[in-house]
């Protein structure tokens, strides 16, 4: 990524793995991978989407952060994390982005993990 934008990725790269730490252990460990992974393969992006990346994965920061607070004052003491893909998002995706995809989801959705994925709630009004 572009001179410019480096103590940024630093700096959300290392609040994403602090925000990790309260997903459950398998969770984590798959995440903290897939984050390594895909900063260490966006390094040398173009400026435009250096830009891209760099939004969409300060959302998942925020989205993570509200998730994580939200399972700390849970009282039922299950903690739900994810969100749903929309379609449209999807379209916009490249075919290697698909394949990533697919893989994360068959690691996730690997037998014998310590937690589930599950289809998210919009809340009632």
């Amino acid at each position: 990524m572009p001179g410019r934008h480096v103590s940024r990725v630093r700096s959300l790269y290392k609040r994403i793995l602090q925000l990790h730490r309260a997903l459950p252990p398998d969770l984590k460990a798959l995440g903290d991978q897939y984050v390594k992974d895909e900063f260490r393969r966006h390094k040398t992006v173009g400026s435009g989407e250096a830009q891209r990346f760099l939004q969409e994965w300060e959302a998942y920061a925020a989205v993570l952060w509200q998730q994580a607070k939200d399972s700390r004052q849970s009282s039922t003491g299950k903690a739900c994390f994810g969100t749903s893909l929309p379609e449209e998002k999807l379209n916009d995706f490249r075919d290697e982005q698909i394949g990533q995809l697919q893989e994360l989801m068959q690691e996730a959705t690997k037998p014998n993990r310590q937690f589930s994925i599950t289809e998210s709630r919009k809340p009632k009004l």
